[in-house]
Order: C-alpha cells, then structure tokens, then sequence
C-alpha cells in the first residue's frame, strides 16, 4: 500500500516539474526571435523623393534626410536616415511619440498613436520640421536639437518644447510586439542613436529635414 502512495506521489511530482519546465521555457523565448512587421519600402521612397523635392525649394540639406513613419508600430525601428544620393537607407533606430492621455512611459499606444499640435496634449506632431540648434538636454547623452515645424500640424513645436534627443528608456534594438516607451511628444532614440546622429548632424552646413508621416 505504502509503496503505491509513494509510486502515485512520484508520478504526480514528475507531472508538476515537466508543466513547471514548460511554463518556464514558454516564458523564456527571447523577443529577438520575433518578427517585425516589414516596412514598405515603396511608401518610404516615394516619401523620400518628395522630401528631396522640398529641400531642394527649400534651401535643406539635400544629402540625406531623416523620416519617421509613425504608421508602423512603435516598437520597430521607424526612422529611417535617408541617404538621396543612394535613394536607400543609412540608418534605423527606434523612435518614441507622445503618450497623450495614456501613462508617461508606458506602451499604450503603441499600434495606434493620437497626435497633436495642441500645448500640453502630450502628443507627437506630424509634418515636416527643420532640424534646428544643437543646444543641452536634461535627458540621455545630455544634446537636444530644435525643430522648427514647418507644416499647420506641427507650427507649434517650439512653444511646446518638443526636441529631438536622447532617452535612457528607449532601447537600442527592437522589441516588438512591445512598443518604445511613450513620453510627452518628442521623437527621442536611444543613446546610441543620439550619439551617431549628433555626430551626423554637426557635418551639415545646411538644416536637415525632418519629416514625421503616417
């Protein structure tokens, strides 16, 4: 009798580990193994062309532009440094926007952002910005740049104090199916971004466009 208690008891304990082990090999699958949705590559380029049209009519540097596609999910590398001359892309990182009324920080809105051109909505703001003076940043490598909005959607971008600049939280490499965190508008990147592009935007003699689209 107390052999067949104790042959039970084993069974069950053999049971438990395996559910345990399986729970905890679930659990333990890296993000890097998902995969992102795929970018357009045609939407982008045609974005790119026009860009390269309004710098040309609007004394911007025509060597290369940055563009955010806020119509991709936040947590894929959405901008996009793009070189005119090779009509591809140079560079891709992570890129956050506002929260709104969702919590700082948080990946709320992840799929699906509200923006704002409204003070204190704490939302990003689409449209075309030239990219202005590199000046100090309380957040991340500590260097900010101004963007001037240069559409109806974004003309108060600099009362609003939304710069481009680096934050600690946003991360070096994507992590969908979680988004970037959100914070109160700005398109922030991630230290090692802001690292590279402060040392790409120093290069340029003439302002840089940058152009958020969805």
């Amino acid at each position: 009798m107390r052999e067949g208690i104790n042959c039970l008891m084993i069974s069950w304990l053999f049971v438990l580990v395996a559910c345990h082990g399986s729970e905890i090999k679930h659990e333990a699958i890296p993000l890097s193994l998902s995969v992102s949705p795929p970018a357009d590559l045609t939407r982008t380029r045609q974005h790119a062309r026009e860009a390269l049209v309004y710098c040309r009519a609007n004394r911007l540097d025509t060597t290369r532009c940055i563009l955010i596609d806020m119509g991709l999910h936040a947590g894929v590398k959405r901008l996009l440094v793009w070189e005119f001359a090779g009509d591809s892309i140079g560079y891709r990182a992570l890129v956050s926007h506002g929260s709104g009324d969702n919590p700082w920080s948080q990946d709320v809105s992840r799929e699906n952002p509200t923006f704002s051109n409204v003070p204190g909505s704490y939302c990003s703001s689409l449209g075309r910005y030239r990219i202005g003076a590199r000046g100090y940043s309380n957040w991340g490598i500590h260097v900010k740049y101004l963007l001037h909005g240069l559409d109806s959607t974004n003309t108060e971008a600099l009362a609003r104090d939304i710069v481009f600049h680096g934050w600690d939280m946003i991360p070096d490499e994507e992590v969908w199916p979680r988004g970037a965190p959100e914070g109160h508008g700005c398109p922030a990147v991630s230290n090692r971004t802001m690292t590279y592009m402060d040392s790409l935007l120093q290069t340029h003699t003439q302002p840089v466009l940058m152009w958020v689209y969805r």
